[in-house]
Formats: structure tokens, sequence, C-alpha cells
């Protein structure tokens, strides 16, 4: 079960009361979890779990310890402050160790729902077979991965601080391949609440895809006009919202540095219609109510008009720039200052590109240029005078997301939708929209499927 806010607020205050040092901040978390995989048409496992964690920091003369536990009978949580104390005693000092937070105001979000947290497995079931009828029916061979959990937490100081949220979270993704292995779809979609997660939209999208990727034939790599659906999108750019640190822009590690230890603040390095903002009470991609280092969360925009508008200070690096502490983010969405683009109005406006769906094994490449690698995946097309062609094989790429972003590339942005990163199985998310670019750096051919 998970912890109610009297319960948390009974264990912090616990964990509190067993410290000794100078100051200290305590966690505690709870957990439902459950899953169930499919593969080859049929049911594979599933599984759940509950968990209860405590976690515990300490500072005596500004050196700092920590320890965690999953066990919170009242010797454990000693024993954990006790090491916590322990460890601060031998630990060189903290040179950017400042005060707890006081007390708080937090702005509730509604990023919880019960009939997620506690998921009825009788309906997953019978979901998730619906998916495997539609496979056998369209004659692919469905695989899988359906998640959903909630979350209870709650994070307390010495100095007063005390905050608790819940949150949930349901995921399904779905891979349909060919009996002959020669194409695949791919589709995934989460959402806070189960009732609004698309479960006959992700199989049919992913049998889509498989079934119009046969037979995908061998383009040359080089750079191509590209439209990237949501998915892709999602799998380069979800976390991006997360990225525009201020310290490592003052300290020449980022994209956003400028010559002399300056910053990019204020300059239109991206296109002029793309927004980057936080917003934690967005009623679709609700986030936390706490932001960085227990702040209270507000809505922040980080980009607007392509303006880059604010960067992320920490409370150490706010105080060592006599800047106040940035307020998020919390949640990632991007969208268009213009009407949006549909994806057909993308292929229609298109005389030769490469229709993208996803991406796979993406790795980052230079921290100041943004720029990453990865592979395509589970079908890419070919358009030319405003039709999709046909599909073609695989690519390997290596692409700048400011170069992606940039004035002059960026044609045509979809309306945002909520996706999360394949690689991480719909445990992030972000709204996202589709786009059209002018140029996507393809570096060679890749033979996977």
């Amino acid at each position: 079960m998970l912890l109610t806010e009297k319960e948390a607020r009974e264990l912090t205050d616990k964990l509190l009361g067993y410290v000794k040092a100078d100051d200290a901040a305590v966690s505690v978390g709870s957990e439902n979890y459950s899953h169930l995989r499919f593969a080859a048409n049929s049911f594979t496992s599933s599984g759940a779990r509950e968990n209860t964690t405590v976690g515990v920091t300490v500072w005596i003369d500004k050196k700092r310890g920590s320890s965690s536990t999953n066990e919170i009978d009242d010797d454990s949580l000693r024993a954990a402050v006790a090491e916590a104390e322990n460890l601060a005693r031998i630990s060189p000092v903290d040179r950017e160790y400042l005060p707890t937070l006081g007390s708080q105001t937090y702005n509730p979000v509604t990023g919880y729902a019960e009939s997620t947290a506690n998921i009825s497995l009788q309906e997953r079931a019978r979901a998730i077979n619906d998916v495997i009828a539609s496979c056998e029916k369209a004659g692919v061979v469905g695989a899988g991965f359906h998640q959903a959990r909630g979350a209870a937490a709650a994070v307390a100081t010495k100095n007063g601080n005390f905050n608790y949220s819940r949150s949930s979270l349901v995921s399904l993704s779905t891979t349909a391949r060919t009996p002959d292995g020669g194409s695949s779809g791919y589709f995934l979609r989460n959402h806070f609440d189960v009732a609004k997660l698309d479960v006959k939209r992700v199989a049919s999208e992913a049998i889509r895809k498989a079934l119009e990727s046969r037979q995908p034939r061998t383009l040359e790599a080089g750079v191509y006009p590209a439209i990237l659906e949501p998915q892709a999108v999602a799998d380069l750019l979800s976390g991006f919202a997360f990225g525009f640190d201020a310290r490592n822009a003052d300290e020449g590690r980022s994209p956003f540095s400028a010559p002399g230890g300056k910053t990019k603040v204020g300059q239109k390095i991206f296109d002029e219609r793309i927004n980057v903002y936080s917003d934690p009470w967005n009623p679709e991609l609700p986030g936390s109510a706490s932001a960085q280092s227990g702040i209270p969360a507000q809505k922040i925009h980080l980009v607007r008009n392509g303006v880059l508008e604010n960067l992320v200070y920490s409370r150490f690096w706010a105080k060592q720039k006599g800047k106040e502490p940035t307020p998020g983010p919390v949640n990632n969405i991007m969208e268009s200052s213009q009407r949006p683009s549909s994806l057909e109005e993308m292929i229609k406006a298109t005389d030769r590109g490469i229709l993208l769906g996803r991406f796979w094994y993406i790795r980052g490449v230079d921290p100041r240029t943004a720029l990453q690698t990865g592979l395509t995946r589970d079908g890419i097309w070919y358009i030319e005078n405003g039709r999709v062609q046909y599909p073609v094989k695989n690519f390997r790429f290596n692409q700048s997301l400011m170069q992606l972003l940039a004035p002059g590339n960026v044609e045509m942005i979809g309306a945002p939708e909520r996706v999360g990163s394949a690689e991480g199985q719909g445990g992030s998310s972000a709204l996202l929209p589709a786009l059209k670019v002018k140029e996507f750096h393809f570096t060679s051919q890749s033979e996977a499927v």
C-alpha cells in the first residue's frame, strides 16, 4: 500500500527525531508496481512489487553522509541515521553545502489516478489479449510490455520543510513483426490515468507500421529532409527541458555557452515558432509540485519564440552568481507559437524526404553541440511528390539537436502529443510535436529491422 500523507509525516518526523547532526534532509517513498509482458502472440510473464524506502542525508561541520534502507522499523531507522552520521564524520567538507530549506508552500498537482496505482489485473489481461488477437488477425507477431506504477513520497528537512506527493504512470509498448522477420512496427504511449491510455491505438499503429514496411529498399546515407513523428521526437528530446543547466553554460560545457564565460540567454538560437517550457499544472502532463532541491515549482519558459529565455540555476549556483534559484523544470513541453500542422500536411508538403517513426540506441557525442548518434528502427519510409512511396532500410545517424531545431531548418511543427522515449520503455513523459525539417544527417546504413 502507498504511504498516506499522515504515515509519511510520521516516518519523516521519526527519522528527524533520531538525527543529532547539524542539518539533515530525509525522504520516504512507497511504490506499487506491476507489469505484463507478451511475445510471440502469447503472454510470457507478469509480476508485481510493493516497496517502501527511506533515505537520510546529514551534514556535520558541513561534511555530508547519506544512507538508505527499505526497512522501516524503529531499529532500522535509527541504524540508517547512525550510518549517515558516521559517514559524514569521515567525509571531506561538502564545498557546495547550503542549509536545507525551511518551510515552503507547494501548490498541489493532479498527476495521480487510483485506478492506475491499483490497476485491475483482469482488465489489463483482457486488453492485452485483444492486442494479441489483433496481431493474429493481421498475420503479424506481436510483443510488448505493459506496466503500471503508483508512488507516494515525502521529503522533510531539519529546518522545517515538508512536502508529500503522489503520482501514477501506465504505459504500453507494442512491436509487431511480419512472420519472416523482414519488417517491424512499433508504437508506445503512456498516461497517468489508465482510462486515457488508448491500447487499441497502440496495437493498430504497431501493426500498420509492420505491414507498411515490408520489402524495404536501400537508400544511400546522406543528408535528407525528414519528418519526425512524435515518438521519434521523444526519443531525441524527451529530456530536452532538463538540459538547460546554467552552471554547464557558464563553464563552457553546454550548447548554451558563449565565448568569454557568457551564455546565449536572450539570443534566438531556435526556430522562431519553438517554445519550450515547464508547467506543473498542465492537465495532460502534470509535473511535480516540487522542483530541484525542494524549491516550489512554477511555470517557466526556457525558450520563447526561439529565444533562449531562462537557464536553470541550482540553489548553489544561484548563490555563486547572485541570482535566484530556478523553480523548474518539472516536465518538458514543446509547442509551436503558430497553428500546428498535421502529419498528413507535412507529407503533402514534402517533395523528397524520409518519414521517421522512432530511434533506438541513442547516445550523446558532444554536449557542446547536443550531438547525438543512434539508429532508426521499426519502419521508415521514403516520401516523394507529397506521398509516401516505399519503405527503406534503416540508418545510423549523427545529429545535433541544436542544428535540428535551428532557424531555417524547421519547416513545420505539429500539435504536442504525450509521448515517452522508447529506450525508457515509457517511463518518461513529455508533450512533444511531430517535426518537419530540411536536413537530417544519416551517416551509414544499418541492417537492423
